[in-house]
C-alpha cells in the first residue's frame, strides 16, 4: 500500500485554562485528513524550541490554518492594530513559507494562513473590512453567537483561467466571511485566483521556485461534510501533496 502523503498543519499558542496550549481546531484536521486523503502532523508554534529547518524536510506540505490572532503589523511595516497577537505562530509561520517554497513543497492557507503567506512573500494587509463603508461588511456582527459567524456569506468571482475556476468549472462562488482583516497589497508574484463584488481579494496562487501555493480567504473547512465546494478545495490540497496539481 502506498503511504499517504503527509501534511503539516500550523498549531496556534492557545490559553486552555490556565496554562497554554498548541491548539488545532478539528475542524482543519478532519477536513484536510477526510477530502485530501492524507496523515497530518501539527506543528507547535514555538520557535524557540524548534525551526522551520526543522520540520520542512519531514512533511509533504503545509496548511497555515484560520485562528482568532492577527498577524503582527510590524512585519507589514506598520504600526498600531489590534490583537490578539501570537508572536510564536508569527515566526514559525514565516520561516516555514519560506522552507517550503525552497523546498517546492506546496503552501495553502485558509484565512489567517492566507493572510499571513501574503505578508510572508513581502505583501501587506488592511484592517478594515468590517466598518469601511466602502466595503461589503466581511464579519458578521460581534454579538452573534460563534456558530451565525459562519452563516455570514457574499459572493467571490472567481478568475478566468485560475485553479478555482477550472477546479470548479463556474464563475463564482458563495463563501462565508469571518474575518477583521484582509489584504492589502498583494505580493509580488501572487495570482489573483478570486475577488469578492467590493475588489478585495478572496484567493490567489503561485508557482514560487515551483512549488503550488493556493490560499484563500474563506473557511471551507467549516462543515465541509454539507458543501461539496469546500470539499473542492481540500481535493486540490490532495492533488497537489501528490504532485498532481
Amino acid at each position: 500500500m502506498t503511504a499517504r502523503p503527509v501534511l503539516g498543519i500550523i498549531a496556534c499558542n492557545r490559553a486552555v485554562g490556565s496554562e497554554v496550549a498548541q491548539a488545532v481546531m478539528n475542524r482543519y484536521m478532519r477536513a484536510a485528513m477526510t477530502y485530501a486523503d492524507v496523515a497530518a502532523l501539527i506543528i507547535p508554534s514555538l520557535p524557540d524550541l524548534m525551526t522551520a529547518a526543522d520540520v520542512a524536510p519531514r512533511i509533504d506540505g503545509i496548511l497555515l490554518t484560520g485562528s482568532p490572532s492577527n498577524v503582527a503589523t510590524r512585519l507589514y511595516g506598520e504600526d498600531g492594530g489590534d490583537g490578539p497577537y501570537d508572536d510564536g505562530r508569527d515566526e514559525i509561520a514565516m520561516s516555514m513559507v519560506e522552507r517550503m517554497i525552497d523546498a517546492q513543497k506546496p503552501v495553502f492557507g485558509i484565512c489567517r494562513g492566507f493572510q499571513e503567506i501574503n505578508v510572508a512573500l513581502g505583501g501587506s494587509l488592511r484592517r478594515d473590512t468590517s466598518v469601511n463603508d466602502t466595503l461589503l461588511r466581511h464579519h458578521a456582527p460581534d454579538d452573534v453567537p460563534f456558530d451565525a459567524m459562519f452563516d455570514h456569506r457574499h459572493a467571490v468571482d472567481l478568475t478566468d483561467g485560475g485553479i478555482l475556476a477550472s477546479a470548479y468549472a463556474k464563475g463564482a462562488l458563495n463563501v462565508n466571511s469571518v474575518h477583521y482583516q484582509g489584504i492589502g497589497r498583494l505580493a509580488d508574484g501572487l495570482n489573483v485566483e478570486a475577488r469578492a463584488p467590493d475588489g478585495l481579494v478572496e484567493a490567489y496562487s503561485a508557482w514560487p521556485n515551483g512549488a503550488p501555493l493556493l490560499a484563500v480567504q474563506w473557511h471551507p473547512e467549516w462543515e465541509t461534510e454539507n458543501d461539496p465546494d469546500s470539499q473542492t478545495y481540500f481535493h486540490l490540497l490532495g492533488k497537489a501533496l501528490r504532485g498532481d496539481l
